[in-house]
């Protein structure tokens, strides 16, 4: 098969590890730096063009689409989905699950328990919305933070007041912004699951190395492996599911009333190889090889 794989570039740990993988399946790898790509668009031809050419035809795609070129790698993974070719992550899926507001919304729809939260844009309801919550203290969020960034824990009714006047004046974009309750028992720690397809093929519980209540990796937190219950397993394969992703990080806090989702995210890091020994990346190719050539792939861009 010839296999592209959208990214900043072959320095990327995941994309090396992808390459890596599918050639050792006999697989032909084009690593394709997306910001580097532009769309033309004509009625009947429409083309991406990489590097001055047209990119070929390949016969799977495999976006790693970084958070903060969201919304132009989508564009050109929605533009290759339009062309007819198979991609492992859809542009519509990787734009739901980077939207926090949107992701919460579809997996409370989808009867998937997640922290009680509440959306507002006016500072001056901090105490209704805090009655919703049970009081403080409460995480604050912006819907398009990531990696931990743009998540602040609020400890008291004073505090909340304060962070959200200091993100609604810096806030210039609109992003919406998120409250939710604390969940004690969990505080630094929560669990990441990998999921491929429908399994769950790599666990971790991730636990933040000093009082810092974030327990992300990028935020120095430390990663130790985790065997799932089958609820939490079945939990994370839903919410996939619910984003309607392929390749999904689900993040799950264990709470006193279950487990509760965090977060889906649709380009999970691969840290959490070093840490369980699992190797994700065959098990993403594995996939890709089994769907890509499937069925005809019809247009469901969702534009």
């Amino acid at each position: 098969m010839k296999i592209a794989i959208l990214s900043n570039g072959t320095g990327n740990y995941s994309t090396k590890r992808l390459k890596e993988e599918a050639e050792l399946r006999g697989h032909e790898v084009k690593v394709v730096k997306y910001k580097d790509c532009y769309v033309s668009i004509e009625p009947n031809k429409n083309l991406v063009y990489y590097k001055g050419k047209p990119l070929q035809h390949f016969d799977a795609i495999i976006p790693r689409i970084a958070s903060h070129m969201t919304n132009y790698g989508c564009m050109i993974v929605r533009q290759l989905e339009m062309q007819g070719e198979y991609t492992l992550s859809r542009s519509l899926a990787i734009t739901r699950a980077r939207d926090k507001l949107r992701s919460m919304q579809l997996l409370a729809k989808n009867d998937i328990d997640i922290p009680k939260t509440v959306v507002s844009r006016d500072s001056g309801d901090i105490d209704q919305l805090l009655d919703q919550l049970d009081g403080a203290p409460v995480i604050i969020k912006l819907a398009s933070g990531t990696h931990g960034n743009g998540v602040v824990l609020a400890e008291t009714k004073k505090a909340a007041k304060s962070t959200l006047q200091a993100f609604y004046l810096a806030n210039d974009s609109g992003t919406n912004i998120l409250l939710q309750e604390f969940v004690k028992e969990s505080a630094g720690t929560d669990i990441r699951a990998f999921v491929v397809g429908s399994k769950v093929v790599a666990s971790m519980k991730r636990q933040s190395l000093d009082d810092d209540f974030r327990s992300n990796l990028h935020k120095g937190g430390s990663g130790t492996p985790i065997k799932l219950t089958p609820l939490e397993e079945k939990v994370a394969v839903r919410s996939a599911k619910a984003m309607g992703l392929s390749v999904a990080g689900v993040d799950i806090m264990r709470s006193a009333r279950g487990p509760l989702v965090l977060e889906v995210n649709a380009s999970p890091g691969f840290g959490i190889e070093k840490v369980t020994g699992r190797n994700v990346a065959a098990k993403m190719i594995e996939y890709v090889e089994h769907n890509a050539t499937r069925t005809p792939h019809r247009d469901r861009v969702g534009a």
